[in-house]
């Protein structure tokens, strides 16, 4: 079955659904012709902005937040398929706010799962990030925390037919609040262009193929898995360069002799990100796109990983997956990348 085939004629429900990944997700669900979808978001005038865009007879709009578990029940009835994407994303917000990350990110998650199960949905997928990995900051450690209320909802669950899952993030390029538009308004006012550690490597992936990973993690999911994108990293010094030099000159500015402030690491930030920890490697799978983690043990009489691994995916051979020992993207691939963005 295809991913068309999959998402047609069903009800499909998106929190967080007017934010960058989110209302991407709503646009692409669109085309394969659900029965119903319904976009679950806090943000009244987001909701407003997507529905006047869309203008679409199959979307619903539902103001509700995620702290919120009666209003997720009720906007759960008789869906299919959840896409949990609303979070607290921000490094640095989380770390001086850790009360609402965790009133967001984790209870907020409870609360989608727990929705779920009184409604009987089908699939739930959650939406993580790299910075779950050996996390160094409030924001990873909540995430870390809903990834493991995600897969633990497999044996909550009982003998409902409900199947949780996660998908696993690099940084999103061009997303809401990311490095690139910020990069962008500091060339466009004359900069300093600020930069917290000339070493500093992250994962990278666009807001496409994110976007094309939840789909597939929501077509293969039959709950407890982990999918991570196969993506390579960059060099933040490497990106603000390349954009230096495309950009800076459109306004009227000098790259070579641009100002760049080196301002320090921030609360809770690595050198280095992760996708995987040696503990996982054990038992992870793959494809040519996608990784694919598993728990040590499932709710079964003599597991094996190998039993449950997706059609198509094979034990994977690998020791880490981190930004320190992969390819990085070089200079003429992130202009690439930045010109195929349409930045």
């Amino acid at each position: 079955m295809d991913i068309a085939e999959f998402y047609k004629g069903k009800t499909v429900l998106v929190t967080g659904g007017v934010g960058s990944i989110g209302s991407l997700l709503v646009r692409e669900l669109l085309r394969y012709e659900p029965k119903s979808l319904r976009v679950f978001d806090n943000n009244e005038t987001g909701l407003f902005d997507l529905e006047q865009d869309l203008q679409s007879d199959n979307l619903r709009f539902l103001v509700g937040d995620i702290r919120d578990k009666e209003r997720l029940v009720v906007a759960m009835e008789d869906v299919d398929i959840v896409f949990h994407v609303a979070a607290l994303k921000h490094v640095p917000l989380c770390e001086f706010n850790p009360y609402d990350a965790v009133k967001t990110n984790i209870i907020g998650t409870q609360n989608v799962l727990d929705a779920a199960y009184d409604q009987g949905v089908k699939k739930v997928i959650t939406v993580s990030t790299d910075k779950a990995v050996n996390p160094s900051n409030v924001m990873g450690a909540t995430k870390l925390l809903a990834e493991r209320l995600t897969i633990s909802a497999n044996i909550y669950r009982g003998f409902k037919r409900s199947a949780f899952s996660c998908v696993r993030f690099g940084n999103v390029l061009n997303s809401r609040g990311s490095i690139i538009p910020l990069f962008l308004k500091q060339i466009q006012r004359g900069g300093p262009l600020t930069i917290t550690h000339p070493d500093m490597r992250r994962f990278f992936m666009d807001i496409p193929s994110a976007t094309n990973l939840i789909l597939k993690a929501g077509l293969l999911s039959q709950g407890n898995e982990i999918f991570i994108l196969k993506m390579k990293a960059m060099r933040i010094i490497d990106l603000a360069e390349v954009m230096l030099k495309l950009y800076a000159p459109i306004y009227g500015y000098d790259p070579d002799t641009f100002p760049i402030d080196y301002i320090g690491m921030r609360n809770g930030e690595k050198i280095d990100e992760a996708l995987l920890i040696l503990d996982e490697t054990k038992y992870t799978y793959e494809n040519d796109e996608m990784y694919c983690v598993l728990p040590k043990t499932l709710p079964r009489t003599h597991y094996s990983p190998d039993d449950y691994a997706p059609v198509g995916f094979k034990h994977a051979i690998i020791d880490s997956y981190s930004s320190r020992d992969t390819q990085l993207l070089t200079k003429e691939e992130i202009a690439k990348l930045l010109r195929e963005l349409g930045v």
